[in-house]
């Protein structure tokens, strides 16, 4: 019996020893570069801790970075929930997700309206004007049209250009009425046709951050957009 309890004791301290030689269970380590205390082998590295294969001491962490973990997860307040597909100005079908990792400049226009949209583009340019240039390839202007039987890809495009809104920040989308409708009651956005080529609508302009999540909206013609430009350019910089 007294035999049976030195040797559990025995086997005991071995796995102890053996426990202590292991490298602690941290995540940050998992990104770690080990070396030889001694320089054995002078300036080579191991991404796993061991031994030195020459002097059997223990490897010593001289680089650790943490790991970043990107979450991909889009929230319950997402407009990237949105499902449905949009033609852009280039004919090109997309979902909202597609434009998702750049903050979000959108209003919505039709491209016959000669009263309030010009407006509202104008506003939209103006905003563009205030933005750092170097800020600009992580936003996104889109301009999504309420009257998609009329506002086809090609048109679209020849409005894009005819209003200096050609550039690779600008982005204009046709959907299907009910898509256009699904988003405007999303931003809480209300129009309603009032004769075959004219429709009353709401004048607002929504910011979303990288995720699709609404951060601030704009409403009004010509009004004060300070407030808006602080906004973007803050998300901007988070991008």
């Amino acid at each position: 019996m007294r035999h049976f309890k030195l040797t559990i004791l025995y086997f005991v301290a071995i796995l102890s020893f053996a426990s202590c030689k292991q490298e602690p269970s941290n995540k940050a380590n998992d990104l770690a570069v080990y070396k030889c205390p001694m320089a054995c082998e002078g300036e080579k590295t191991y991404n796993a801790f061991n031994s030195c294969s020459i002097c059997k001491m223990d490897l010593k962490v001289i680089e650790q970075t943490s790991k970043v973990i990107v979450n991909n997860a889009i929230s319950d307040e997402s407009i990237f929930n949105l499902t449905t597909t949009w033609n852009t100005e280039e004919d090109e079908a997309i979902q909202l997700e597609d434009l998702k990792g750049k903050t979000l400049v959108l209003v919505m226009i039709y491209t016959t309206c000669k009263a309030a949209c010009p407006r509202l583009v104008a506003d939209m340019r103006n905003i563009e004007k205030q933005i750092p240039e170097n800020q600009l390839k992580d936003l996104q202007f889109v301009l999504v049209s309420i009257d998609p039987e009329t506002d086809t890809p090609e048109r679209l495009k020849s409005f894009a250009i005819e209003n200096h809104m050609d550039r690779l920040h600008w982005t204009f989308l046709q959907g299907t009425e009910s898509s256009v409708r699904e988003f405007a009651n999303v931003l809480a956005v209300k129009y309603k046709q009032i004769s075959p080529m004219d429709f009353s609508h709401s004048n607002i302009i929504s910011v979303f951050n990288s995720g699709g999540e609404l951060m601030h909206q704009q409403e009004g013609l010509g009004v004060d957009n300070k407030e808006t430009v602080k906004t973007i350019i803050e998300l901007t910089n988070k991008n």
